[in-house]
C-alpha cells in the first residue's frame, strides 16, 4: 500500500496544514534563539560582573573570601541576637553596616582584618550592641590595625566616643608601627593621636602593663595567644572581653559565642 504522504492527491490537501507547522516552527525557531541570545548576553554581564566582584572580594592577600551566603549571614543573625538580645531587624543591619566597612576600611588600608567574613563582621555588630560602659578600647595583639580602626567607626555610629589602644610588638610579623598607624586613621578623626595609641610591647611586660593600666577599658579584644591573667584588672565593671580560643580568665562572665569568638562580660 502506497504511502499517505506520496500520493498526489493527499499531499495537495495537507499542503496548507504542513505549511501552517512549517511557520509555527519558524517563529518558535525565531522566538527561541532570541531568547538563547538574551540569555547568552546575561551570562557574559554576569561573568564580568563577578570577575570585577573577585578583584574586589575574594581571598587574595587576605585570610579568606569576603563573599558571604545568605545561609551564613542568617547563622550569624541568629548567633549575634542569642549573644546580645537584639532584636532581628537591627542585629541584621548592623551586620550589613559591618560588612560594608570591612570591605572599605580592607579596600582603603594597607593589609588586611585577621579572620573570616562572619567572624569580623560578627565582632564589629556585637560589641557595640552589648553597650560597653566607656568608649575605652584596648586591642591586645593586631594585625594591621585595620579592626580596631572598624570597631572604632562601629562604635561612633552607635553615639560612643571611641579611645583606642593597641598593644602590640609591632615587629613586622605582620604588623609594622608605621602601617598600623597609617590604617589607625582610617578610623575617624583624622590622626592616630585624636582618638587611638599603639604601645609598643607585649602585655606580659611591666612597664606595658605600667603604661596601658592608666585606665579602665570598656571593650578588650585579644587576639592570638597572649596572658590574661590581668585582663579582668584593665576591665571596666560590666566591661565586653572579646576572646578566640583561649580559656576564659576568671572575673569574666561567658555571654556566649559568635562565628569563632567568646564574649564575656567584667564583673
Amino acid at each position: 500500500m502506497p504511502s499517505l504522504l506520496s500520493n498526489r492527491l493527499a499531499k495537495r490537501v495537507l499542503k496548507p496544514a504542513f505549511t501552517l507547522v512549517e511557520q509555527r516552527l519558524e517563529r518558535a525557531t525565531t522566538a527561541l534563539q532570541a531568547d538563547l541570545d538574551a540569555l547568552h548576553h546575561e551570562v557574559a554581564d554576569l561573568r564580568r560582573q563577578s570577575y570585577g566582584l573577585g578583584l574586589l572580594l575574594d581571598q587574595a592577600g587576605r585570610d579568606g573570601h569576603r563573599m558571604p551566603t545568605a545561609t551564613q549571614v542568617d547563622t550569624l543573625v541568629r548567633e549575634v541576637r542569642a549573644v546580645t538580645g537584639g532584636s532581628g531587624e537591627r542585629v541584621r543591619h548592623d551586620i550589613t553596616v559591618a560588612y560594608r566597612h570591612l570591605v572599605a576600611l580592607e579596600a582603603l588600608g594597607v593589609g588586611g582584618l585577621g579572620g573570616s567574613v562572619s567572624d569580623v563582621c560578627g565582632r564589629l555588630a556585637t560589641v557595640p550592641l552589648l553597650a560597653p560602659p566607656n568608649g575605652d578600647v584596648l586591642e591586645i595583639g593586631t594585625r594591621h590595625g585595620l579592626f580596631a580602626a572598624a570597631l572604632r567607626r562601629m562604635l561612633q555610629r552607635g553615639g560612643v566616643d571611641a579611645r583606642v589602644t593597641v598593644v602590640d610588638p609591632l615587629d613586622g610579623s605582620p604588623a609594622r608601627e608605621d602601617v598600623v598607624r597609617g590604617n589607625l586613621a582610617l578610623g575617624g578623626g583624622g590622626s592616630v593621636d585624636a582618638g587611638a595609641r599603639v604601645v609598643r610591647g607585649r602585655l606580659g611586660d611591666r612597664r606595658i602593663r605600667g603604661e596601658v593600666g592608666d585606665r579602665l577599658y570598656g571593650v578588650i579584644v585579644v587576639n592570638g595567644d597572649h596572658d590574661l591573667t590581668t585582663v579582668p584588672e584593665l576591665a571596666a565593671p560590666g566591661a565586653v572581653v572579646v576572646l578566640g580560643d583561649q580559656p576564659r580568665p576568671a572575673g569574666l562572665t561567658g555571654l556566649g559565642r559568635v562565628a569563632e569568638s567568646t564574649y564575656c562580660r567584667a564583673s
